[in-house]
């Protein structure tokens, strides 16, 4: 009997979850049985973050505790902040979370004493910190604290970016996105963690996979180059048209459709609408306005929806967040859905080990070097 192929696994179904659906069972997308419409809106990404990890939403006593958990777990070990003085101003952020996350899991190794949902829970709450603290040490050699009473990840992360207290506008913002990001089912980074777990391998290290297949731009790094197209237009009629020309020469705009949906990303109306919220609060209508051309364009010609990295791309250029951390964001995000993924494969585990069909050469007779042309 042939044994069915599918290139990149598309279609199919490599094992099962009980933390998100992907347009499954009517139930669109959602985390443990919530709507990622109602979480958007109601929630906050702690409330979310706590719910993919442990299994429920918190009521209003475990949710205080749980952010007051996490800011006591923001401070950095003096050894992984000299080791964040090593690593070059140009570096990519990503390489520092990766290099950082790696650093840490050999001076606070998962043991009897530091369970997964500790060193979980640690993780969520220092890639933050590590991010900022390696980014002012390059950029004007200053040491900062990576501690802040701010019980919001985000608003916590905006203030060690920034100096200052956020926005109540930003911090919402990127509050929202932070939940949008934090789980989707076997995507590509979710899945290299599973398979990094399944060989029974340590909690850091099964992140450290994650990290580093979401840093490829057909994954994590749809957002960055997303922007890069967008900040080059100064109107509406300037992106249309170089997008047309784009597209003659057959050029990748990321961005746009997606690997499981088929109609619309769920969640990219959602950001969108908070991309447009900020644009107009921050008078950069004409950014907004030349997303929107591209995101009809796109659609005329190539029947492509927007998916969630393309407005999120403008909405954290607006909070003022640096480009190349983009990305890292989706990391502070979805470590909470690798981190639940990696439980739930150790729940019940098996090694995964697909196959492959050969397509090389015959058996060959070996030759010795001295008789080889």
């Amino acid at each position: 009997m042939t044994t069915p192929k599918s290139p990149g696994l598309a279609g199919i179904v490599a094992g099962e979850t009980s933390l998100s659906t992907v347009g499954k069972k009517g139930l669109g997308l959602s985390y443990r049985g919530y709507a990622i419409t109602d979480l958007a809106e109601q929630a906050t990404f702690e409330e979310t973050a706590y719910l993919l990890l442990y299994g429920r939403l918190p009521n209003r006593k475990e949710l205080e505790d749980y952010r007051r958990k996490l800011v006591g777990l923001r401070r950095l070990p003096e050894g992984l902040r000299k080791v964040l003085e090593q690593i070059p101003g140009s570096a990519h952020p990503m390489d520092v979370l990766r290099t950082g996350c790696s650093t840490l899991g050999t001076m606070e190794p998962e043991s009897k004493d530091r369970p997964q949902e500790q060193v979980a829970d640690r993780l969520l709450a220092a890639f933050p910190g590590m991010l900022t603290y390696w980014y002012h040490y390059q950029r004007d050699g200053r040491r900062i604290t990576t501690v802040t009473e701010d019980e919001c990840h985000a608003g916590h992360f905006l203030r060690l970016l920034h100096g200052q207290t956020p926005e109540e506008m930003h911090r919402r913002a990127v509050d929202v996105s932070l939940i949008l990001y934090a789980e989707h089912e076997f995507n590509a980074s979710t899945f290299s963690a599973r398979v990094t777990a399944s060989t029974l391998s340590d909690f850091y290290s099964a992140v450290t996979s994650a990290i580093g297949t979401l840093r490829g731009p057909l994954h994590g790094g749809a957002n960055e180059e997303a922007f890069k197209v967008i900040a080059r237009f100064k109107s509406a009629d300037e992106a249309e048209q170089a997008i047309m020309e784009m597209l003659a020469r057959k050029e990748k705009i990321m961005g746009f459709g997606h690997r499981v949906y088929r109609v619309a990303d769920p969640r990219s109306d959602i950001i969108k609408a908070w991309a447009q919220k900020l644009a107009s609060d921050a008078g950069r209508e004409m950014l907004f306005e030349v997303s929107q051309r591209i995101e009809l364009v796109m659609k005329r010609e190539k029947n492509l929806f927007p998916n969630l990295d393309f407005y999120s791309a403008s909405a954290y250029h607006i909070c003022g967040i640096p480009t190349e951390m983009f990305t890292p964001l989706f990391v502070f995000a979805r470590v909470s859905g690798w981190s639940a993924h990696i439980m739930e494969q150790r729940a019940a585990n098996k090694l995964i080990r697909p196959t492959a069909d050969y397509i090389g050469p015959a058996q060959r007779a070996f030759v010795p070097i001295d008789e080889r042309e």
